[in-house]
């Protein structure tokens, strides 16, 4: 895997002829696996024999994955990411209440009233920059981040901080120091979140979680409380931020399905869908291992092995999507009875906040284009600088002429 990142559509469109199942090297010599095709990628996900606690990833165990590892937080992190059976259940019920849909629609005025201020704040910082401005900074990254920050009910001084820290967390490229020194520092801001929320609580996750951890006899521990909150955070924005992001792109390079959309062809709803699947938010999600020997579409992946969720391969998948499956195309039919795309995950594992990031990346796009329909990239695609990461899939700067 390389570990810098870039543009992943090449190298899964190669695998991809070669198989659906890809044995790879990880970061320091790690021995992995990525399953790549749309309807193995589906079945693993939900196999029975298959776990996400890292007590099953065998060269952890035995001690051959080194403290600044940079893939080591999405291993060892406490949280529903990390758990199975009860474990799982219990930590994803404490959460779910966050995200039923009645809570989710409570939501959308809030999202409706942040992404027009963002969108002044866009238009602002457009004027004093000739004309042209970075749409991720003053409009893709805000608008989740603030999201979830309400939700968390962490207070706008920290939300900076929390994505520069978790970034530098889902980078693939990062240095053993640094990669211990920034989950070091998202712990500590974490941890005084949560002591803000515990001295004075609120109508929020984190005080609903903390009062979980206090008063039920211990439902929830510390680490599993500052897991939770750095996997909120995380999955929260960089997933949103980076879907926001994508569908610009992706839009302002097929202007003939923007036009589709604006004729009543396409609905924004479809827009997100064909994103997901066209250029997922998260190219390879660490991490799953077989609990026996399995053998995936006739290849064998050993007990213990950490297996990636190859999201943007599958959405390109042919087997799945027909032979132009690289082709963005909003009006693209669905399959009878098959899952559009699995790039907010399948099974028992599924996003909880899926619902929240459809609606965010609706309503940023809806209201984008009607404020500015002349938006357009300032740079050629080419030249957009790529995210350091195989895990998230955007890039990392978006300038656009208004």
């Amino acid at each position: 895997m390389d570990a810098a990142g870039g543009c992943p559509h090449a190298a899964n469109a190669r695998l991809l002829a070669r198989g659906t199942v890809a044995h790879v090297v990880l970061p320091g010599g790690v021995e992995g696996v990525a399953v790549l095709g749309h309807d193995v990628l589906k079945e693993f996900l939900a196999h029975p024999d298959v776990a996400k606690s890292a007590r099953h990833f065998t060269a952890l165990r035995e001690g051959r994955i080194a403290d600044g590892w940079p893939l080591l937080t999405f291993a060892t992190v406490q949280g529903m990411t990390t758990a199975d059976g009860e474990d799982h259940r219990r930590l994803r019920a404490l959460v779910s209440k966050a995200f039923t849909p009645r809570r989710v629609e409570e939501l959308r005025p809030r999202v409706e009233e942040l992404t027009a201020r963002l969108l002044d704040d866009l238009g602002a910082a457009a004027d004093a920059g000739g004309g042209v401005a970075d749409l991720r900074r003053h409009f893709a990254l805000p608008l989740p981040m603030g999201v979830i920050g309400e939700l968390l009910g962490v207070d706008a001084e920290f939300r900076d901080t929390l994505h520069h820290l978790s970034n530098k967390v889902v980078a693939t490229d990062i240095g053993p120091e640094e990669a211990v020194a920034a989950n070091r520092e998202l712990v500590d801001v974490l941890s005084a979140v949560a002591a803000a929320r515990a001295e004075q609580p609120g109508d929020d996750l984190t005080s609903a979680l903390t009062a979980a951890r206090d008063e039920d006899g211990g439902r929830l521990s510390r680490p599993e409380l500052i897991g939770t909150l750095l996997l909120m955070v995380i999955a929260g924005h960089e997933t949103t931020l980076n879907l926001i992001t994508n569908a610009v792109r992706a839009l302002c390079g097929h202007r003939d399905q923007l036009e589709a959309v604006r004729d009543g062809a396409a609905g924004w709803p479809d827009v997100v869908d064909e994103t997901l699947r066209w250029d997922a938010p998260v190219s390879y999600f660490p991490f799953r291992y077989p609990v026996r020997d399995l053998t995936v579409d006739g290849t064998l992946i050993p007990k213990g092995t950490p297996v990636l969720a190859g999201y943007s391969a599958a959405g390109r998948d042919p087997a799945a999507h027909g032979a132009d499956a690289g082709r963005f195309d909003v009006t693209r039919p669905r399959r009878p009875g098959a899952v559009r795309n699995l790039s907010l995950g399948h099974g028992a594992h599924y996003c909880l906040g899926a619902p929240l990031a459809r609606m965010e990346a609706t309503i940023a796009l809806e209201r984008l284009f009607a404020r500015f329909p002349d938006l357009d990239l300032a740079v050629p695609e080419r030249e957009l600088p790529r995210s350091s990461s195989f895990v998230g899939n955007s890039v990392r700067e978006l300038p656009v002429r208004l």
